[in-house]
């Protein structure tokens, strides 16, 4: 009997897509070379839990799939349990690609962050700051990973894009990264995507004090089909979480944060004035 996809399922559910892709496979011809039933091959596909290592492992013979990539998809099918998956990062932006899977089938992202501009809503020049100074990143990857990191920005661009709620704490706006003039253009672009519908941008003011999500960034993804998961990511880690008291517990740093943080209007009247300042002031040194 299959059970309700977790994030490990699917994820060999979307590389085994992938790997019959890339060996000019349908599905159809696959259940026909190896006598499966079309039905067997449509859950393993779709991430139905339950797959045997022994059924993972003759699929993948079939597209041709070895080395690490192999080792790595029979390692999904012997844990494909509920519960916290932590994936190590390697030096390679593609690490990103369960992160990047996942925001692209969201309906729904709701994030916190502490102390920079999220990601998502990073400029190039401001992430390319933050990479730089990045003492972990060799300066022949700079480039690559500023671009991967914007890539990610083309979620925007979906026919129908999920909804947003970004809490960003007041800090990351004062945070000078870059110099004057890159973080002026990064507060004004920060008011231009908050005027989209589906983007709603709250700041948590430094008066605030102590408050509940003082524990780090996080990131909550909703799904149309599937349960949530949270996102959480350190320098050489990243944690996906989705187990139902984890998903409660973000859920409710994500309620107190609401009654913390700034009404839409005067968070993008905050950011306005910051960037003015900003303006300001590089006017004044000759810098802008």
């Amino acid at each position: 009997m299959d059970r309700v996809p977790t994030i490990r399922s699917r994820e060999l559910g979307e590389a085994l897509r992938k790997a019959l892709k890339a060996a000019g496979l349908t599905g159809q011809e696959a259940s026909r070379r190896l006598g499966w039933s079309p039905s067997k091959v449509s859950r393993l596909l779709l991430g139905a839990r339950g797959a045997s290592e022994r059924d993972v492992s003759s699929l993948l013979v079939l597209c041709g799939v070895n080395g690490d990539e192999r080792s790595r998809l029979l390692s999904l099918c012997r844990d494909p349990g509920a519960g916290a998956w932590v994936q190590q990062l390697g030096r390679l932006p593609t690490q990103l690609k369960t992160l990047v899977d996942h925001e692209n089938q969201a309906c729904g992202i709701d994030e916190f962050e502490p102390t920079l501009v999220p990601g998502l809503l990073q400029t190039v020049d401001y992430a390319q700051a933050i990479v730089r100074a990045n003492s972990n990143v060799p300066a022949r990857e700079v480039d690559e990973r500023v671009i991967a990191r914007t890539a990610r920005q083309q979620l925007f661009r979906r026919a129908r894009p999920p909804r947003f709620t970004f809490y960003v704490h007041e800090f990351a706006l004062r945070l000078p990264i870059g110099g004057p003039e890159i973080m002026a253009e990064q507060l004004n672009h920060l008011v231009r995507m908050a005027g989209r519908d589906n983007i709603a941008l709250r700041v948590v003011p430094a008066a605030v004090g102590a408050h509940a999500a003082l524990a780090g960034a996080f990131r909550l993804m909703e799904f149309p089909h599937y349960k949530p998961i949270v996102y959480l990511e350190s320098e050489n880690s990243s944690l996906f979480l989705e187990r139902p008291e984890e998903i409660a517990a973000y859920r409710g740093i994500l309620s107190a944060l609401a009654d913390t943080a700034l009404g839409a209007g005067e968070s993008r009247q905050l950011v306005a004035g910051l960037a003015r300042e900003l303006y300001a002031d590089g006017e004044d040194n000759g810098v802008l």
